[in-house]
């Protein structure tokens, strides 16, 4: 029986045939894998058609910028759709350098102008190399990426300055410029000025990606900061407790123990020795971790708030400090696997079972923006996140890898 419901009457004789075209050009969401597939699908957005992007959520979220980057190799590489990666590239590409060459914002793209976004970008592209083959990157995006690191090298970003010791140095005292972005009375209700972590580990991944990406010899100019983060990065970030600071400012510093360190374990290339990595993850593991996802402040910190409840300002005040994000779950499994390798496989399957349960929850077959960082761990904001679908699409095809080897 096939039954049909519409706002137009159609004939009943093409109603068979038309039902098993659609079926044929769906993924049917028979999986865990297929329900993210279909989920990830659902955020492309072309207002016109020479143009491609991301949307960051439904209902409300528009493009933004660290969002799309964000999640753009797992919306597109990892369900095998390189084709949708180069077209979104494309587009992104022209609205980035527009920024770097005179300040001017995009109409689509949102908060282009933040520090990481070009650092996450270049982590995009880095993914591509490895999915597609680090020629072909080369080919389509070396120079795109060697305009961004002469763009920061250059001094050219205003809120962000590259410092004598490799490291970059951000402006977050007034604005929030992180994806830790709530503010309260236009001020950030977490203030991340200085040294950033995630930044500064982003920033020498992309140094050595450009190395990697030129041949694999030092280039003149980056070999030196690369040499300089070996050494200033831990100096700087690695503290007593062997976890790393969240921001460093002079002699403020952030003891909190929050989960942006785990980038710094999750990246292709850090720093780090493989004891620090460890130390790192074991942190995470204990005072981060929920089945659900990272939380954003460990319940140890001061300020500790789980519960995404209540009025706009209630919320605000609870976005980033202690509520639980999929995204980071991605790249703490990453890093998990980085660390300990096959033998960490079951164990990143196992957390992967609580966000397949989500498939029946909410907005059925994806994932919500957060969730509670306390039990029983509800689901809140958005209904649908990119970054998060994203993230865990990436897992899932990084699990497949390693159960094929």
């Amino acid at each position: 029986i096939i039954f049909s419901a519409g706002d137009s009457a159609v004939a009943t004789t093409r109603l068979k045939a038309l039902y098993e075209n659609e079926v044929v050009a769906r993924t049917p969401r028979t999986s865990f894998f297929n329900c993210l597939k279909n989920s990830a699908q659902q955020f492309y957005f072309r207002p016109k058609e020479d143009d491609a992007y991301l949307l960051a959520g439904y209902p409300w979220f528009k493009v933004r910028a660290r969002d799309l980057f964000v999640a753009l190799p797992g919306s597109t590489l990892s369900i095998d759709d390189p084709v949708r990666f180069e077209k979104i590239m494309h587009t992104a590409m022209p609205a980035m350098r527009a920024y770097m060459e005179n300040g001017r914002f995009d109409a689509v793209i949102r908060e282009i102008e933040h520090p990481d976004v070009f650092l996450w970008a270049i982590w995009a592209i880095q993914q591509y190399a490895k999915h597609e083959g680090v020629e072909k990157a080369r080919e389509l995006y070396g120079d795109f990426v060697k305009e961004v690191i002469d763009y920061i090298r250059d001094q050219k970003h205003p809120d962000m300055k590259l410092m004598e010791n490799g490291l970059l140095f951000a402006n977050g005292k007034d604005k929030a410029i992180t994806w830790m972005n709530s503010t309260v009375n236009g001020k950030p209700v977490v203030t991340r000025s200085g040294y950033i972590v995630e930044f500064n580990a982003l920033w020498y991944n992309a140094l050595c990606f450009y190395t990697e990406l030129m041949g694999g010899v030092p280039v003149d100019g980056i070999d030196p900061i690369i040499k300089s983060m070996d050494k200033s990065f831990p100096e700087t970030f690695v503290n007593g407790y062997n976890y790393l600071f969240d921001s460093v400012n002079g002699s403020t510093v952030d003891w909190s123990v929050r989960p942006n360190m785990i980038f710094a374990v999750a990246l292709p290339y850090s720093p780090l020795t493989r004891m620090q990595k460890r130390a790192v993850v074991d942190i995470v593991t204990k005072e981060l971790l929920t089945p659900k996802g990272l939380r954003s402040l460990s319940p140890k910190s001061e300020g500790y708030r789980p519960y995404y409840v209540g009025p706009q300002y209630e919320r605000d005040l609870a976005y980033h400090q202690g509520t639980a994000w999929p995204w980071l779950l991605g790249a703490y499994l990453e890093a998990y696997l980085r660390v300990f390798g096959k033998s960490g496989v079951a164990f990143a399957e196992r957390m992967l079972i609580s966000l397949e349960e989500e498939m029946s929850l909410h907005c059925i077959g994806t994932i919500p923006e957060l969730f509670d960082g306390n039990p029983p761990f509800t689901g809140r904001g958005a209904v649908s996140f990119a970054m998060n679908v994203a993230a865990i699409l990436r897992v899932v095809d990084l699990l497949k890898k390693y159960n094929a080897e």
